[in-house]
């Protein structure tokens, strides 16, 4: 059985009759939207898109920060620059 990843699920059938209902209805949350009962996608509000982008590219900071941990250190003087 397919995993649904959101509290609230609607058909794509429920979806196009009433789109901005089923944002409204989710409060903020994701949606699972169903074609004959499987996961097609999910709709999710635009402010927590972009907190999902945000937090996803502060993972590739996190990433490229211990990727150079062993990396031996250039001093440099702020009079050089």
């Amino acid at each position: 059985m397919q995993s649904i990843f959101a509290d609230i699920a609607v058909s794509v059938s429920e979806l196009k009759k009433n789109p901005s209902g089923v944002m409204a209805n989710a409060d903020g949350m994701p949606v699972a939207v169903l074609n004959h009962n499987r996961v097609m996608g999910y709709l999710v509000p635009a402010g927590l898109y972009e907190s999902m982008v945000g937090r996803l590219e502060d993972l590739g900071l996190v990433e490229i920060a211990k990727a150079r941990t062993g990396e031996k250190a250039i001093p440099v003087s702020l009079d050089n620059l």
